[in-house]
């Protein structure tokens, strides 16, 4: 008697992208990721189980490992394919991304750094106008995004790319081809970021910051507005904060499961 096959779980290789909005999400997520490394002459690997990026930055989210497929009991492929990707070579800290709960992976080395809600927005509605006194712009070449990457540096913050050089995020690489991003300005200053990329036939929201002392204007909101609205006909998802998820709720997005997030020190330290 043949053995039946087992049934599918959603995440084999050659699952549908649009099987979940949570597949679409994972898949936008990685290839934004994939795109900012490779464009800047990081080293890209798109294993079975999980998707890696060593941009060679002391910043860990450039670091990426995104599970494509849940670890499972006594199953090692992804951690096994994390460790020979990054092995002692990883300039800074590295981070793995998980769209399920995780076994604890401390006795490894990692540190688990939280669970960040996915939320998603379904298309369609208008953007309230932005504050009188911000004006919004994509970023267009080096000099604007050299203003983004600073304010994401000290906005999120990202103390280990403090004090801010230019270059030190990412450089004019990586505008096009599925990725804009935007810049608030308020006297003349960079105040606000966000970012969208479209892969998996969602719009992902990234890069959203603010400055502290610039906080509660409604600059990161606007800023978030513009990048949700860069393709309106498409579902936007994004990563949120626990202390940022109140704005997004208020802006349309819907809680939709909680990622884990999984940070390993870098080796060389």
């Amino acid at each position: 008697m043949t053995a039946e096959p087992a049934p599918a779980t959603g995440w084999e290789p050659d699952a549908p992208v649009d099987d979940t909005i949570v597949r679409q999400a994972l898949l936008n997520f990685a290839a934004m990721n994939e795109h900012i490394v490779a464009v800047t002459g990081g080293r890209v690997r798109r294993h079975t189980h999980v998707s890696m990026t060593d941009a060679g930055s002391r910043c860990a989210f450039l670091n990426a490992a995104t599970l494509l497929q849940p670890l499972l009991p006594g199953d090692d492929t992804a951690l096994d394919a994390i460790d020979e990707f990054y092995g002692n070579t990883s300039e800074g800290a590295v981070t793995v991304w998980s769209p399920w709960p995780t076994p604890d992976l401390r006795a490894l080395g990692w540190q688990l750094e939280g669970h960040p809600p996915l939320m998603m927005r379904p298309p369609g509605g208008a953007a309230p106008d932005p504050p009188a006194d911000l004006r919004v712009d994509e970023v267009a070449g080096a000099g604007a995004l050299d203003g983004f990457a600073q304010v994401l540096v000290d906005g999120f913050p990202i103390p280990e790319l403090q004090p801010f050089r230019a270059g030190s995020f990412f450089d004019e690489r990586v505008l096009g081809a599925g990725l804009r991003l935007w810049v608030g300005e308020a006297a003349d200053r960079p105040v606000a970021t966000a970012a969208a990329y479209v892969a998996g036939g969602v719009l992902g929201v990234n890069f959203v910051a603010t400055l502290p002392h610039e906080r509660r204007r409604g600059y990161g909101e606007a800023v978030t507005w513009r990048a949700t609205m860069a393709e309106p006909d498409l579902p936007a998802v994004l990563l949120a904060s626990d202390p940022g998820r109140p704005i997004y709720a208020r802006m349309g997005y819907l809680p939709v499961t909680r990622f884990s997030l999984w940070v390993r020190p870098s080796k060389r330290e």
